[in-house]
């Protein structure tokens, strides 16, 4: 399945709200054949990026928008180097 980075620009973000937003998407992913890897988390200025395993974008969106509401505003294909 295709590797996608994804980039939600929320403000105002800390590491605790990304944990809990990052549970419920593990919850839900199950229901669209999607697969959230990792994350990461930039405060200072207000980033969030999740890597993710899905069929396409518009799966791993939906699966934020059914866990929390907070999809993201950008959604990259990404290949894993070594």
């Amino acid at each position: 399945m295709p590797l996608y980075m994804d980039v939600h620009n929320l403000g105002d973000v800390t590491v605790d709200a990304v944990a809990e937003a990052h549970k419920a998407d593990l919850q839900v992913q199950g229901e669209h054949d999607v697969q959230f890897l990792r994350y990461w988390v930039d405060e200072e200025h207000g980033k969030v990026f999740c890597l993710v395993d899905a069929p396409t974008p518009d799966a791993a969106n939906t699966v934020h928008r059914e866990a929390h509401g907070l999809v993201a505003d950008e959604i990259y294909p990404v290949q894993e180097g070594s």
